[in-house]
């Protein structure tokens, strides 16, 4: 009998916790964790820091000054990455993370408190493209559907955690304290990465792209157009009521902004859902926009309509993480068609967006939203994670950063102006418990339309 040959060894893909991507791989999924404490943390506290700092006129607007600055730097961030590494951004990034938690903890106003929310947006949107571009190059194709499923795990534990341990500490400490006690984890998590930083892009990887989105004035232009183009859209919509004429003339002139902006910074035909990668970068924003739309006012609406206290209005956003990571373990274990698994995730966004509206309804228990944002979660973990491979798979090697930043554009983007959209809509109905609640049920309602126009354009994906 001969020896078996070593082509007729079947292969194994290597393991992300592997002795070659284990201290990355560590390192990566503990930068998540710090991003999703941060995000279960500031949607906990939200409700006391619109009271403390007199700002719930603002409630929207401090999570879309997060998500807009991060829009602007996850460009900035990408082009770097394509042209000269990840290593640059990943460290400035979470240098202004840093930065921004311990301002947001020092703030005595409104004002001060949305400045140190952008530059966490900045440091934020630096990091989260960085590593794409990281897991793109550091690992190969066949592990990166195992990658991107353990970021979305580690959601995990600040989901169990996080909204109990945030709502401890402001109840013991302040609310200040949720924002200090992330800044010293940092050290660890850039301990790990450091010999992932410190590698060198071989020569298919130096290649640069010659077209339009990898040159840096005219990207750097358009992200400015689009992330201002937000904010003052916003602002305008925000300002409807008081001042029509005036704001009517600025949400327009914004708009225009806007689509000039993102025509540069997205594929050609992702604004009318082209077929393939471009599709695929829409369906971000459509995942984004219907879950944290909702997502940010659960908290607000529980503790003002059902007397939720912060760690038991929590909860139900950490059900929603759970979800989340069960979806996104289940699309990394079955061979089904990537559209195919995104439609199933917004239908499952959609059944959970709809179920949560029983939360503020009269005579029903508030924990309803349990089992709702389980629902959610779980569309989420399906769908984003399938786009985010899918991206991926349809993108040159050399347009890896640049499509990496057109995702996060869309998922920051998306969310921006569903919170945007969401807190305009509390101002003008009001801030009482009742008013609060009808609200709450509108943003539902139109952040369900969202979720079932994904379901009906998942199939342009393919």
């Amino acid at each position: 009998m001969t020896a078996a040959k070593p082509l007729d060894t079947p292969y194994k893909p290597p393991g992300v916790f592997g002795p070659a991507y284990r201290t990355a791989t560590l390192g990566i999924l503990l930068v998540m964790t710090l991003v999703a404490f941060e995000g279960m943390s500031v949607g906990v506290v939200m409700p006391e820091i619109s009271e403390q700092l007199d700002a719930l006129n603002l409630y929207g607007v401090s999570f879309s000054a997060f998500l807009i600055a991060s829009l602007f730097a996850n460009v900035v961030s990408g082009l770097w990455a394509d042209r000269h590494g990840y290593a640059m951004p990943f460290l400035i990034g979470m240098a202004l993370f840093v930065a921004g938690m311990a301002l947001a903890g020092a703030a005595t106003g409104k004002e001060v408190f949305l400045m140190a929310r952008a530059v966490q947006g900045l440091g934020a949107g630096c990091t989260i493209v960085a590593i794409y571009v990281m897991i793109a190059r550091v690992y190969p194709p066949d592990v990166r559907p195992k990658v991107f499923a353990a970021t979305s795990a580690a959601w995990v534990v600040p989901a169990m955690v996080g909204p109990a341990v945030a709502g401890f500490v402001a109840d013991e400490w302040g609310w200040r304290w949720v924002f200090y006690g992330i800044v010293p984890l940092v050290v660890p998590a850039l301990v790990m990465l450091l010999p992932s930083l410190r590698k060198r892009p071989d020569e298919e990887e130096r290649t640069r792209s010659s077209g339009p989105r990898s040159q840096p004035e005219r990207m750097t232009l358009a992200a400015t157009a689009a992330a201002g183009g937000a904010g003052v859209l916003l602002y305008g919509i925000e300002e409807l009521r008081s001042s029509p004429v005036p704001s009517a003339i600025a949400v327009i002139v914004a708009a225009a902004f806007l689509v000039y902006g993102l025509i540069r910074l997205l594929p050609p035909g992702a604004l009318r859902f082209g077929r393939g990668l471009p599709t695929t970068i829409m369906m971000r924003g459509l995942f984004s926009a219907a879950f944290f739309g909702v997502n940010s006012f659960i908290p607000l609406a529980l503790q003002s309509v059902k007397g939720f206290g912060p760690t038991a209005a929590g909860i139900a956003l950490t059900t929603g993480a759970l979800g989340w990571s069960t979806g996104s373990y289940l699309q990394s274990r079955r061979e089904v068609e990537p559209y195919k698994r995104m439609r199933l995730g917004a239908a499952c966004v959609v059944a959970g967006v709809l179920l949560s509206i029983l939360s503020v309804m009269p005579g029903v228990t508030g924990w309803v939203a349990v089992p709702a944002w389980i629902v959610a979660g779980l569309g989420m973990g399906l769908g984003m994670a399938t786009v985010s491979v899918t991206a991926l798979k349809q993108s040159p090697v050399n347009e890896q950063g640049a499509n990496s930043a057109a995702l996060s554009v869309t998922d920051m983007l998306g969310a921006a102006l569903a919170l945007g959209i969401g807190g305009a809509l509390i101002n003008v109905i009001g801030h009482t418990p009742a008013e609060i609640a009808v609200g709450f049920v509108f943003i539902c309602c139109l952040m369900a339309a969202v979720a079932l126009a994904a379901t009906l354009l998942a199939s342009r994906a393919r």
